[in-house]
Order: C-alpha cells, then sequence, then structure tokens
C-alpha cells in the first residue's frame, strides 16, 4: 500500500506543499511539466510558475513563487469554479479535488463572517498564487496516488498578523475554523506557521494524524517555505513510501484520546443520565459511570468521558456547568482498537448495516448494526437473535479486502483518485501563504 506523510515541523503553506511535490520528482510519480500545463489552461494571463533549487537552514529544497501581474480581484468561488472546470488540461479528479479544497475554505469563512458560501468573497486565498498554489497541489497529489495519508500536528504559529480585515492574532480566525478537529501543536515562532490554505490542504487530505508512521521510505520531497527562522529550517518534507497490509492495519489500530474523570457525591442519577448524553451529543467517544466509595464512606459516581484531543475545553464546560463538580482529571491514554469499515449485507429478513474489523488482514469481525436489527426483528415477529445471527452468516469477512474507510467525523471525501483541493484567505500583500 502506497502511504504519504507530511512532516509539517515549521507548519504548512500552499506553495510549500506544491514544492514538496515537485520535489518528490517524477519517481514518486509527480511530473513538474504536468502541473505547469495544468496552470497554464487555468487561462490567467501573465502567469508564470517559477521552479528553483534553494538552500534553507543549510538543507537543499525546492522553492516555488508564482509570477504574475499585479492584481486586486476578490473572487467568488463561483468565479473560482468556473476557472477551474474551464481548464482543459486538468483531469474530472484533480478539478473536483481543487473545488473540495476551496469549498472548505468557503465553509469556515462563511462561519467566521456571519454569511453564506455562496456570498463569501476569496480575499487573499482568491488572489492568483492562491488559486496557483491549489490546483498544482491538487494535480500533484493526484499524480502522487497515495492511498493513505498520514499527517503531522500542525504548529500554527504565534503573534499578529496583518489580514484583509485587519490584524488579528495567529491563528486567524478562517484558519482557526479549518483547524477545527485538527491536532495542533506550539513551535515558538512569532509568525504564521500554518496558513489557510496549508491548513484547507490538511483538512480536505488527511487521513489521519500523528507521528511518521512504519513504512519503508521511497522519496522524500522538501518543500520551502518563504521566511526564515533562527535555529529552524523552514521545510515541509513529504515521505512517500510503501507499508504492507498488516503493517497498515497496526498503524491505523493505535491512538492516543483524552481521559476526562470527575467523582460526584451530591447529584441525581437523572443528572448524570442527562449529562451522559450532553457529553455524546458534543462528540465524546464513550460516557460511562462507575460507583465509587467516597471519602466520609459516601457512596459516590465516577463519571468519565474518553474524547478527542481537541474537544477537552468543551466536554469539560458540559461537565462543570451540569454537575457539582469542583474538579476534572485528565490524561492522555494510548489506546488499541481495531482498524475499520463500514460495511452492509443481505438477510431473509432485509439488509443490515454494520462495521467490519480487523487487527491483522486474515482475521476480521463483521458486527451488525443494532438498531437495523431491531427493528427488523420488530417488523418480521422474530427474535433479536435471530437477526442477529443471520447477519453474521450472511457476512463473508474472509472475501472482504480490508479497505479503510475515513473515521467518522472526516468530511474531505478523500477517494483514491486524490481529486484534493486547497486555497488561502490571507492578505495577498503580505504573502501569508508564502511565508511558512
Amino acid at each position: 500500500m502506497r502511504i504519504a506523510y507530511l512532516d509539517c515541523s515549521t507548519g504548512i503553506s500552499g506553495d510549500m506543499t506544491l514544492a514538496a511535490l515537485i520535489d518528490a520528482g517524477v519517481d514518486a510519480g509527480v511530473d513538474a511539466a504536468a502541473i505547469r500545463a495544468g496552470v497554464a489552461s487555468l487561462d490567467l494571463p501573465g502567469v508564470e510558475l517559477e521552479i528553483r533549487t534553494v538552500v534553507k537552514g543549510g538543507f537543499r529544497a525546492t522553492k516555488v513563487d508564482v509570477r504574475h501581474p499585479e492584481q486586486h480581484a476578490h473572487r467568488h468561488l463561483s468565479h473560482i469554479v468556473k476557472l477551474i472546470d474551464g481548464a482543459a488540461a486538468l483531469t474530472d479528479s484533480q478539478r473536483q479535488l481543487a473545488k473540495r479544497i476551496f469549498q472548505v475554505v468557503a465553509e469556515a469563512e462563511a462561519t467566521v463572517h456571519g454569511t453564506t458560501i455562496e456570498k463569501v468573497h476569496f480575499h487573499e486565498v482568491g488572489a492568483i498564487d492562491s488559486i496557483v498554489d491549489i490546483v498544482g497541489a491538487a494535480i500533484g497529489f493526484d499524480l502522487l496516488k497515495a492511498e493513505q495519508i498520514v499527517c503531522s500536528p500542525l504548529p500554527p504559529g504565534r503573534g499578529q498578523i496583518e489580514i484583509d480585515h485587519g490584524i488579528c492574532t495567529v491563528p486567524a480566525p478562517g484558519t482557526a475554523e479549518i483547524l477545527k478537529g485538527i491536532p495542533l501543536v506550539d513551535v515558538p515562532v512569532n509568525a504564521e506557521l500554518t496558513t489557510p490554505t496549508g491548513a484547507a490542504i490538511v483538512k480536505t487530505l488527511a487521513d489521519r494524524f500523528g507521528p511518521l508512521p512504519e513504512m519503508t521510505v521511497d522519496r522524500i520531497g522538501y518543500g520551502a517555505g518563504t521566511m526564515d527562522f533562527d535555529g529552524r529550517a523552514n521545510l515541509l518534507r513529504l515521505f512517500v513510501g510503501t507499508v504492507s497490509s498488516q503493517g497498515f492495519l497496526k498503524s491505523l489500530g493505535t491512538d492516543r484520546v483524552l481521559l476526562l474523570e470527575t467523582n460526584l457525591d451530591d447529584v441525581t442519577g437523572e443528572t448524570i443520565g442527562y449529562t451522559k448524553q450532553q457529553l455524546l451529543a458534543a462528540g465524546a467517544l464513550d460516557v460511562y459511570s462507575i460507583p465509587i466509595q467516597m471519602k466520609k464512606d459516601r457512596p459516590g459516581v465516577m463519571l468519565c468521558v474518553i474524547a478527542r484531543e481537541a474537544d477537552a475545553e468543551k466536554l469539560e464546560a458540559i461537565l462543570f456547568d451540569e454537575t457539582s463538580t469542583f474538579g476534572i482529571r485528565r490524561s492522555l491514554v494510548e489506546r488499541s482498537k481495531r482498524a475499520r469499515r463500514e460495511h452492509s449485507v443481505e438477510t431473509p429478513f432485509g439488509p443490515v448495516r454494520g462495521k467490519l474489523g480487523w487487527r491483522t488482514p486474515d482475521r476480521g469481525v463483521f458486527v451488525p448494526e443494532f438498531e437495523d436489527c431491531a427493528r427488523l426483528a420488530r417488523e418480521h415477529g422474530v427474535t433479536l437473535r435471530d437477526v442477529y445471527r443471520a447477519a453474521e452468516s450472511a457476512c463473508d469477512v474472509s472475501a472482504v479486502s480490508p479497505v479503510i474507510a475515513e473515521p467518522a467525523g472526516h468530511h474531505h471525501d478523500h477517494d483514491h483518485d486524490h481529486d484534493h483541493d486547497h486555497d488561502h484567505d490571507h492578505d495577498h500583500r503580505h504573502d501569508h501563504d508564502h511565508d511558512s
């Protein structure tokens, strides 16, 4: 299985991504000539893609700059979609990928400005260099044909920047909206490290986040940013390689989650039940309670929440608001799990959805969905056990390839055609997408 890993130690931007793809080279399947041809077909007068070799922090890398006449256009999403659809040199998968990246930015901008996607003005992201970076990256990832894309946690950066709407703190509002659900890491650099374009690329492409996975590395592409940092090479590294099916499943089978715990001895059972439902509705992965004996021999309940790290604040807010707790314990835990995908089977009673799971490629299990089984049991006047057995018998796990679907909560429609797209929303005057 082919895999790509984005090492974003100093963040990610559109131009860095495009440069890393080009630097990975034709041995990785990425043809710079194809990217140039696709960009040229956008019919943007006077646009030229400059690709050169530079040294950043003592390391050789590829730098990409977009040369173009001065322009002040603030485009709508419809204008950008028209440009992409009219680019004859792009494949359908490349067009769709580019449009998905722009869609991510449009949704974020509509949210932060309280408007609709149709009315959003792409200021910096609508600039020519941003359009070229996104379309070029869409072409590059389509040519790369990685079956899985993994990304390191992203450093947003520190300090303040000036965008079209004035001065704001890093990350800018649009970028922060895109970064929801993506693990972040603090890097002590007073600069915008992850741009809106870079964040949108990751949001669209990444299947999961974490350290460099177990893989055999074939190629490494180095994409240079514009700024220079003391003691740090401003580079995006793209690792391209392979992993066995068993190694792939193993890498998917572990992750890190947050465990929240609080002890309660003065709330009702109704309150605990209600709080559980609120926590689950807010994104908790699981919520459970354990009877405990507290100080002064009082019987109590330990309320436990398993969650993503990014959801910690909002889930703790629910615990404080809905219970009388004075403290919540936090701990990060590693968990082992089955790699999984959704699957449906046909039974004599009707279709039943469920989940297929693997720990190794040759040992899978099928777990029918309770709601489907319960509904069919009621409709046909049979026992729940009868429907469960029929569903399990209808699934030949050995005949199903352990290709893993996206985790729940991902909305980027990543597929094997890699129709990825991207863009950035920062003031073109300040080269925000090129500063990281």
